[in-house]
């Protein structure tokens, strides 16, 4: 179920990733809840919690980027139940990565969980990573 106050949070995290694609993290902290629960699992590794360690986590994965531009934002599964809601996106994109000379293709598999605030929805969690495709029972172990 897809309520309709919920139309438009994709397309508005699809452009604050073209931004941190270009090294902007504004737009992409403007998108999380400001409060000590809120949580980013991004693919740099570990897992930040508070606004305070989300927003430099953010700004990190800015720094690393440039040139950048989304591809495609595959829509798995879209819930919204309540004031909670979730989107599960497979997210491609090229960019120029760790000043690489190259433009890269990386693909994200995400997870975005949202919370209704007054009129406005923002992330609670974001977890993404690289393992987009199926991978070998071995590859789970450390």
């Amino acid at each position: 179920m897809v309520a309709s106050n919920f139309d438009g949070v994709v397309e508005r995290l699809r452009a604050a990733l073209d931004e941190i694609l270009k090294g902007d993290p504004a737009p992409s902290q403007d998108l999380f809840a400001k409060n000590d629960e809120v949580t980013l699992a991004n693919p740099l590794g570990g897992v930040s919690r508070g606004w305070d360690n989300v927003a430099a986590s953010i700004a990190k994965a800015a720094a690393i980027y440039r040139d950048g531009a989304v591809v495609s934002m595959e829509n798995v599964a879209t819930v919204v139940v309540g004031d909670l809601a979730y989107v599960v996106l497979i997210e491609r994109f090229r960019v120029r990565v760790a000043g690489g000379a190259d433009l890269d293709d990386v693909a994200l598999r995400t997870t975005n969980i949202y919370r209704r605030e007054g009129n406005e929805w923002l992330l609670v969690h974001r977890q993404a990573d690289t393992r987009v495709g199926e991978q070998a029972p071995e590859s789970a172990v450390q």
